[in-house]
């Protein structure tokens, strides 16, 4: 059987392009392909056979690729799969608007529907100006048509497998994305909680670090921050000396203070949230917004604890009355192990063969 996969791009090593590489591991022959890939910044795919399209030779493509995205339909459908049985895309955006000949499965894993086409109080990206808005309406008529050409869907999460039933009206499989937890494995005897909180991702407007900043700023607690982006300068000016800002974070780096963290802070609502997995693998408790994918990891009271607002209100009060010695670190490694990456792999071949078999068979009666 000859089988491809698609993504969206390849120009950062982020959750969605680790999961492709476990997909990989599933169906090692398969090649890949995407609208733009960096050679220099993704290297964990250049053993890998990838096909770009036209966009990639465009100056500076890599550079400003979300430029590009209303380019990227129209590059995506100029692919041919016609020599392939089975395309399974991964899409958050455009990948999975390939077009498939009826011989051909093709089975879309879903991170999430386009964000910025159809939430954007998630993604203000969406909305700060007209033009946008014009161009994003036109996007969402496509991205309705490009999830009509997929047969089967699988969702990361719940939480993504309502959103695809709501915005296109299709049902999908769950298979949770996979979480490096053999990495993230300390012993219990090295496991020593320092007397600081820790808040892990990108700093953009989503993400909500504007929200844990202004709590630890009332509570004087020390907070630890690892990532970087658009809104580090203005967190950086408001935030006070119990603050730190430790910038990117290599895995060690990152596996260091994971692991010694009295607690992680998760305040956005994510589609499914890497993060709080990967500090419960490590035995640290999270204290998380109650909605999204952290309310299908998160188990209160026995590998964390939820704030029912996004507000610093109800973050305080939770941390207030929070106690890391109440968490036990063989419950916390157990539910982080339901979301291995050899669990992922079992049950996506199982599914995905499944799915394929059912396309089979119906071609067979049409």
């Amino acid at each position: 059987m000859n089988i491809a996969l698609v993504h969206d791009w390849l120009t950062d090593f982020a959750g969605s392009e680790k999961v492709v590489l476990e997909i990989l591991k599933v169906f090692p022959s398969a090649p890949v392909y995407t609208s733009i890939y960096d050679r220099k910044k993704v290297k964990e795919f250049e053993k890998i056979k990838v096909y770009t399209t036209y966009l990639q030779k465009l100056p500076l493509s890599k550079k400003f690729r979300s430029f590009l995205i209303p380019l990227m339909p129209l590059a995506f459908e100029q692919f041919d799969f016609s020599g392939y049985d089975l395309v399974i895309s991964s899409s958050t955006s455009v990948a999975k608007g390939i077009i498939t000949r009826p011989g051909t499965c093709h089975i879309s894993y879903c991170n999430t529907p386009t964000r910025y086409l159809w939430e954007p109080s998630l993604d203000p990206r969406a909305s700060d100006s007209a033009l946008k808005r014009r161009v994003n309406h036109k996007l969402r008529i496509w991205d309705i048509a490009a999830a009509a050409r997929v047969d089967y869907f699988l969702a990361n999460s719940k939480n993504v497998k309502r959103r695809i039933q709501k915005y296109y009206r299709r049902d999908a499989d769950v298979i949770y994305p996979p979480v490096d937890i053999d990495y993230y494995n300390p012993k219990k005897t090295e496991k020593k909680v320092g007397n600081f909180y820790l808040f892990v991702g990108r700093l953009i407007p989503y993400k909500r670090a504007d929200l844990v900043v202004e709590a630890f700023n009332k509570l004087g607690r020390e907070l630890r921050i690892i990532g970087s982006g658009s809104e580090e300068k203005k967190l950086k000016t408001q935030a006070k000396e119990n603050i730190k800002f430790l910038g990117r974070a290599s895995d060690k780096e990152l596996y260091e203070n994971l692991k010694s963290a009295r607690a992680v802070v998760f305040p956005s609502e994510e589609d499914f949230g890497i993060v709080p997995v990967e500090s419960m693998a490590c035995g640290t408790p999270v204290i998380a917004y109650g909605a999204g994918g952290a309310a299908e990891t998160v188990i209160p009271g026995i590998s964390g604890e939820f704030f029912s607002e996004q507000t610093p209100e109800a973050l305080i009060k939770v941390i207030k009355n929070f106690k890391p010695e109440n968490y036990k670190f063989e419950e916390l490694r157990r539910q982080a192990e339901k979301f291995s990456a050899e669990i992922f792999r079992k049950k996506f071949k199982k599914t995905v063969e499944e799915m394929y078999t059912d396309y089979r068979e119906t071609m067979k009666l049409l």
